[in-house]
């Protein structure tokens, strides 16, 4: 058996690319890490691995807390985790979420061409850019007075068909429909909402960006058909999430937590792990706060794709509909869901450590999936009517010099990972680290002239935190992805204008 040890954390490789920090000490159960050689060793370069090993003590944690590939050091909780507990005798963690609800990803395709695009490139990106509300702060697509916020809490995307800002294709192509019926508004404080109620239509700042691409490759026809995509097609690309309301959201639960269930939170090797114990009214009440989190951020960026719709009408003076702008899929990655998987028990059925035990039954857990994508496989039937033949559609975001893909959930996910794969390429240094390595407007210059991107941020200190040196190889995660059949290769995208908070 081949085995690495990085900062005095063990790991043993059960199979090509899976690595295992076995149970020890008061582990609850081992943990896994699913990556390249080359990527583990990245991995390996922060705090990473540790903070994974952390994640195992949380109350009711089932077969394994796991890393993906693109994984890197978070808050507590590391950013590419997942992590399920049992929803009935565990616990449900603010911090294995994160303080970005529901930062998520969708993609709009187009029938427009690259050759539809080009010479057009710098046009275009400055009608989104004065068209889409970018940056710290204020500034959304809608005024959000106390109706407007409540109805957009409560019932996400519903809101938006009603009033005249989505159609019904775009609630049957995004996960959940855009709405979680366990919201609870009234669980979101006074506070969150005044800090969301300005936000609502906007990306924000930091890796938030929104990108019109075109596809470069497809992989699996069959598949790419069914998704609507074909080479040299244009493609849009939004990410972004809950804004100041899911940050404050969070940062409210943690300090209730802190407050009520502080002899779980010293049970607990690093405090940022943060959780309720399930069961428990304060677990309860963020449950229905987080919900409320995710229906914002799904109207977040449908009111983003609405304007979008209206830009590319003005500049290519041809109605939406008759580009065929319609919703891809909608995809989210800092979340916990209520959701049924089988899990490894003991005699008398409580989950236990380990995928591989001999016993196992269907359990209702709360899978924590932060930085990282759902990826149910064909069949399931949580996947949309129009892709349950052949699989949901994963999105992975890559650099502005590196491209994005495309995949669909594998057959593999339900077992290995809780239906779940990466959702992106991953930092490979922190934001201060970037700022001091690159200069924003060189990176911009080097892009248009090198790639021809055209990028426009609010800040070029901005463009210089997002630049392709930061992140990892995402070609590489995405391979790792596809050899373990958690989420297959369909098309792979490249930036033509991007722009930015």
């Amino acid at each position: 058996m081949t085995t690495r040890e990085i900062d005095g954390i063990r790991l043993e490789q059960v199979r090509e690319y899976v690595w295992e920090i076995p149970q020890e000490g008061e582990m609850r159960v081992p943990a896994r890490v699913l990556a390249s050689e080359a990527l583990l060793d990245e991995i390996g370069d922060d705090k990473t691995l540790q903070q994974l090993k952390n994640a195992t003590h949380l109350p009711g944690m089932t077969d394994h807390a796991i890393c993906m590939p693109d994984g890197h050091q978070g808050y507590g909780f590391p950013v590419g985790g997942v992590g399920a507990t049992d929803a009935e005798n565990g616990c449900i963690s603010p911090g294995a979420v994160g303080y970005d609800i529901n930062c998520g990803v969708r993609m709009m395709r187009t029938n427009l061409t690259y050759d539809d695009v080009q010479g057009r490139e710098e046009e275009l990106v400055e009608a989104l850019f004065a068209n889409v509300p970018s940056g710290l702060g204020g500034g959304g697509v809608v005024d959000g007075d106390k109706e407007t916020i409540e109805g957009v809490l409560e019932r996400g995307v519903d809101w938006a068909l009603e009033a005249g800002w989505a159609v019904p294709a775009d609630l049957e192509h995004c996960e959940d429909e855009g709405r979680r019926p366990d919201a609870d508004p009234s669980a979101v404080s006074q506070k969150a909402k005044d800090r969301g109620k300005n936000q609502l239509g906007s990306l924000g700042s930091g890796n938030h960006f929104l990108e019109i691409q075109r596809v470069t490759d497809t992989y699996r026809d069959d598949v790419a058909d069914a998704y609507g995509l074909e080479p040299d097609q244009i493609v849009v690309l939004i990410h972004c999430g809950s804004r100041g309301l899911g940050h404050q959201t969070c940062t409210d639960y943690l300090r209730k937590i802190e407050k009520e269930h502080g002899d779980l939170l010293d049970s607990l090797p690093d405090k940022e792990l943060a959780a309720a114990p399930a069961g428990s009214e304060l677990a309860e009440a963020y449950y229905g706060a987080m919900c409320a989190c995710i229906n914002f951020a799904w109207v977040n960026r449908q009111l983003i794709m609405h304007r979008v719709r209206q830009v590319f009408a003005r500049v290519f003076d041809r109605s939406w509909e008759s580009m065929d702008m319609h919703l891809l899929y909608d995809v989210a990655h800092n979340i916990a869901k209520k959701e049924v998987h089988e899990v490894g028990v003991d005699p008398e059925g409580r989950p236990i450590g380990g995928g591989d035990a001999a016993d196992r039954e269907e359990r209702e857990l709360y899978v924590h999936r932060k930085g990282a994508t759902r990826a149910f496989p064909a069949g399931h039937p949580e996947v949309p009517a129009a892709y349950r033949d052949v699989g949901q559609p994963i999105i992975i975001p890559g650099s502005m010099g590196a491209g994005s893909y495309v995949l669909r959930g594998g057959e593999s996910s339900l077992d290995l990972t809780f239906g779940s794969t990466a959702h992106g390429a991953g930092r490979l240094m922190s934001r201060t680290q970037a700022k001091q390595e690159f200069w924003g407007e060189t990176v911009q210059d080097e892009l248009r002239e090198q790639n021809q991107v055209y990028v426009k941020a609010q800040s070029g200190a901005t463009v210089a935190e997002e630049a392709p040196g930061v992140y990892k190889d995402v070609d590489e995660v995405v391979r790792v992805s596809d050899a373990l059949d958690i989420g297959d290769k369909v098309a792979r995208t490249y930036p033509v204008c991007n722009i930015k908070g």
